[in-house]
């Protein structure tokens, strides 16, 4: 296999940050020597994680066996996804802002027909349902858990309790008609055609659109890291690639 220099995207503080994670890791373990020191580990980590690049092509990359890599990627995936903010978090930190916006997105997965649970109608393919919290400006705050692509948004937010500790707190919170009935302070637009919309309807519906398309950004900020625009491992790994990558972007941004 060729091998050769690349570049990842990722600002320094992310890359200082996680390693200094694994170093305590690793004292708390009481490793004395592995192959890659932790600042290789969190790049290799982070290379993984923003461009999507395989363990093969890694592990040549980097000098180290496959096996290896897969095992030093998931190790620092774990040790970040546990420093995730909860949702109680999220929603403490949410009580300083006007508002926060809502929205649910489908991170795509390689699953046939057969397997209708990951199958999102709405998206016409499959995939696992993450929510999204953003704050007025479109910043990341916060990511769910994932949950099966056929799960729809207003019943994951439900099952996450996002609507219920909204309200708890008495946040606004603006989401789209995927939310409707949600209840609490979700503010949703008016229902029906446009043009059986009365005039203050839809100027309504024009300022709703314009406070909700921000939570557009998070969506994309979150996937930018491209690992999530296709993801091919097991299902069960996803919530924590999910939440290690909040965790950065938070860094990043924070």
């Amino acid at each position: 296999m060729l091998v050769y220099p690349s570049g990842v995207d990722v600002s320094s503080s992310a890359l200082r940050f996680l390693a200094a994670r694994l170093r305590e890791h690793r004292r708390a373990l009481g490793t004395r020597w592995r192959r890659l020191n932790a600042g290789r580990q969190a790049l290799l980590t982070l290379a993984h994680l923003r461009n999507g690049q395989p363990y093969a092509q890694l592990a040549a990359g980097f000098g180290v066996g496959t096996t290896t890599a897969y095992r030093y990627i998931t190790e620092a995936v774990n040790l970040l996804a546990a420093l995730a903010p909860t949702l109680t978090e999220a929603v403490r930190a949410a009580s300083a802002k006007a508002y926060v916006i809502l929205d649910g997105t489908l991170l795509p997965i390689d699953r046939i027909a057969a397997d209708r649970p990951f199958y999102s109608g709405k998206h016409k393919k499959h995939g696992m349902n993450v929510q999204v919290i953003a704050d007025p400006k479109g910043r990341l705050m916060w990511a769910s858990p994932a949950l099966a692509g056929a799960v729809h948004d207003v019943r994951a937010a439900r099952e996450h309790g996002i609507i219920e500790a909204l309200a708890e707190a008495d946040i606004t919170c603006w989401a789209d008609k995927g939310y409707q009935g949600a209840g609490g302070t979700v503010r949703l637009p008016y229902r029906g055609r446009w043009d059986s919309l009365s005039t203050g309807q839809q100027a309504v519906n024009r300022s709703h659109a314009k406070i909700r398309a921000l939570v557009e950004q998070a969506i994309a900020t979150l996937k930018s890291w491209r690992l999530l625009r296709k993801l091919r491992c097991s299902t069960t790994r996803i919530t924590s690639l999910v939440q290690a990558v909040l965790v950065l972007q938070l860094v990043a941004t924070g």
